[in-house]
């Protein structure tokens, strides 16, 4: 998959454990993951149970190896996961600051196109849209500190 601009370019400079890890961590979390252990949980039971001819059981009831080993693998798939999820969150939070750094530059040019709008109405004679309420509110500048104060005051604590 071909991912848009930086994203890709961090897909592509990932080292050699990384993409072995993300590779793991997607298998992990497909839907042929799932049937594949089905496979093998049942026949491991089957092999252990004596109900395969030819096989000796060698873990018999209640199966203490195949808990240790689905344990074990449980927690190493775990940190296949959690280390994906720890690069994804990192791409993820450089991508908000983008977002946010070209938000604010959209916010400031906005506010300068209706100052404009707004003298152009002046200069035109008309008067009602020019000094509208509305559009003198939305033309004031955005204090990008009073914002957060106020965000980090009503949005709820970690």
């Amino acid at each position: 998959m071909r991912w848009p601009g930086k994203k890709q370019k961090a897909v592509d400079e990932r080292t050699r454990s990384e993409r072995a890890s993300d590779g793991i961590a997607g298998f992990a979390g497909s839907m042929a993951f799932v049937p594949l252990h089905g496979v093998i949980l049942l026949g491991w039971i089957l092999v252990n149970t004596g109900r395969v001819r030819g096989i000796r059981p060698f873990d018999p009831y209640p199966f203490g190896l195949l808990a240790m080993i689905v344990a074990v693998e449980a927690v190493v798939l775990l940190s296949f996961i959690l280390m994906r999820q720890n690069r994804m969150a990192k791409w993820a939070e450089r991508r908000d600051h983008l977002t946010l750094q070209v938000d604010l530059l959209t916010e400031k040019e906005v506010t300068k196109l209706l100052h404009l709008v707004r003298a152009v109405c002046g200069h035109l004679g008309l008067k009602d849209l020019a000094e509208d309420k509305e559009l003198n509110e939305l033309s004031q500048r955005t204090s990008v500190e009073s914002l957060t104060e106020r965000l980090e005051k009503t949005l709820p604590k970690d």
